[in-house]
């Protein structure tokens, strides 16, 4: 199987990914069932990188019926260790413009409809979760799109909605007052996911309209969404490629050790099934790193 260090996952708009050289495919089953899409891999300017269209090509799969478990597993069993998910969002704030780019610091889960864990079926793990982006993936994507040019806010609050309407006006002024900035419908459950799997993870944002609350602008619709983003993906792109060679090659930061302080059932009874289905995310953890 082709191995990649860096996966880039591809959101409305992002179907494949430029410049990738040395192409191979990798059609993946994992124990959660199949990722969203066949993953490519390849070499950008010396690292190999993965790229998985969340909604798929063709976008034929809803935000709330995403295989989020099968896309991170998935990723992880290709070696993966960082993952740069590309969102478009809703603004809601004055001064985060459509086409502005955001790479947010913070999370609010207003989903309720999704699998969010891969810790059930007698393995628990509570992981900590109050800075969800990691930081050294944040640096990178910073200089990039400074380096870019790019009209970007490095931070802010992304709210996740389940969707897959739009929101009402009354609950687009309700997210506003709860200090949300942005808001977005598929952010989670990976961040958390991505998590458990000890995988770093940052979210960088395309602003395509201004949801539904703002007076002076249209309610936000698919059509809005799709001709902004068609405006405004190449900077999304420009940032991708410049910030693939600023990734450090060793991991610095806590996301891939968060388990040892996590998982709270002691390994010998974790059931037999649930630690093979599993291993992937446990292996270092169970039997001194030997095999299940």
């Amino acid at each position: 199987m082709p191995d990649a260090d860096i996966a880039i996952i591809g959101g409305s708009g992002l179907y494949h990914l430029e410049g990738l050289e040395d192409v191979e495919e990798a059609d993946i089953v994992t124990p959660f069932g199949a990722p969203s899409d066949i993953i490519t891999i390849g070499t950008i300017q010396g690292r190999r990188v993965a790229f998985l269209p969340r909604h798929g090509r063709r976008h034929r799969i809803s935000p709330s019926e995403l295989p989020a478990l099968a896309n991170i597993y998935a990723l992880k069993s290709l070696g993966v260790e960082r993952v740069i998910a590309v969102s478009a969002v809703g603004s809601l704030r004055e001064d985060i413009h459509p086409l502005d780019i955001v790479i947010p610091d913070q999370l609010i889960d207003h989903t309720s409809n999704r699998n969010n864990t891969f810790f059930t079926n007698g393995a628990v793990a509570h992981i900590a979760l109050a800075e969800p982006f990691c930081p050294e993936l944040r640096h990178a994507l910073e200089q990039a799109a400074r380096r870019a040019n790019a009209n970007f806010h490095n931070g802010g609050t992304c709210l996740v909605m389940e969707g897959p309407q739009f929101s009402t006006r009354a609950e687009s002024h309700m997210y506003r007052e709860w200090g949300a900035d942005i808001i977005v419908m598929t952010t989670l459950p990976e961040a958390k996911l991505a998590r458990e799997a000890e995988m770093c993870y940052i979210m960088l944002a395309l602003v395509t309209d201004y949801d539904c609350w703002h007076p002076q602008y249209k309610s936000v619709t698919a059509d809005i969404v799709l001709a902004n983003l068609e405006k405004g993906i190449t900077a999304a792109e420009n940032i991708l490629q410049l910030a693939i060679p600023l990734i450090p090659e060793e991991q610095n930061c806590s996301c891939p050790s968060v388990l040892q302080d996590a998982l709270v059932t002691a390994p010998q009874d974790i059931p037999l099934e649930t630690r093979e289905q599993l291993h992937l995310l446990l292996e270092k953890y169970l039997d001194g790193g030997n095999n299940v």
